[in-house]
């Protein structure tokens, strides 16, 4: 399986080979390093590693608490494929999805952002969902005020989330985390740009117009 690790670490030479070697000695495959953060002689790093899917993740954590100065933030499971451009795929088929445009978008942030679900409903209350991921709880806890910009927050007990407006839909997304740790402004940033590119997309705000006017699906 592939696990996703936040790991805290001096910024200093030789600082990630000890990382690196206390990783291959427990098991793990590294396939990604990312630093998010650098400043105060600290670096903030998110690794991808390839790990047994039988093995206990708390070998792994053992093993990266026995290194001087490292603190670890999380350890998740995720199903970004590391070194491939995601995002780019998914707005390739938004172009073409038509009235499921949107829910193209929100199906696919999960895997993204090493999230466990997504949501859109209405800026209104009481908000109406157009769509959710799989996952997603039958209820969302949306944010009682919609930010004026993506914004990470944490509702409640370890639920961590971004909520975005989507101005032209008036409509809020709402992308959550509660297996692993907050969202890193360099995660707000990228669902931004994300986001920004997605509502330029001409078909965008007519496939969601047609499809909140759609009366409901009659219960089976």
């Amino acid at each position: 399986m592939l696990l996703r690790l936040r790991i805290a670490l001096p910024d200093q030479p030789g600082s990630l080979g000890k990382v690196t070697r206390v990783l291959g000695v427990a098991g793990a495959d590294i396939t990604q390093v990312v630093v998010l953060d650098r400043g105060e002689g600290r670096a903030l790093d998110d690794i991808t590693v390839y790990w047994p899917d039988s093995a206990p993740r708390q070998t792994l954590i053992d093993g990266l608490e026995s290194v001087p100065g490292v603190t670890i933030e999380g350890v998740w499971g995720t199903r970004e494929a590391p070194g491939t451009y995601p995002e780019l795929e998914i707005l390739k088929y938004i172009t073409t999805a038509g009235d499921r445009a949107l829910a193209t978008l929100l199906d696919s942030m999960p895997v993204l952002f090493s999230a466990d679900w997504a949501a859109a409903g209405t800026e209104r209350v009481p908000r109406a969902i157009v769509h959710s991921s799989w996952r997603a709880p039958e209820q969302v806890p949306f944010p009682d005020d919609t930010p004026a910009r993506p914004t990470a927050l944490t509702l409640g007990p370890g639920l961590h989330v971004i909520a975005a407006p989507l101005p032209p839909l008036a409509l809020t997304l709402l992308l959550a985390r509660a297996d692993g740790p907050a969202f890193h402004r360099m995660e707000v940033h990228r669902l931004t740009r994300i986001l920004e590119i997605f509502l330029t997309l001409p078909a965008v705000e007519r496939g969601v117009a047609r499809q909140l006017r759609r009366p409901p699906e009659p219960a089976e």
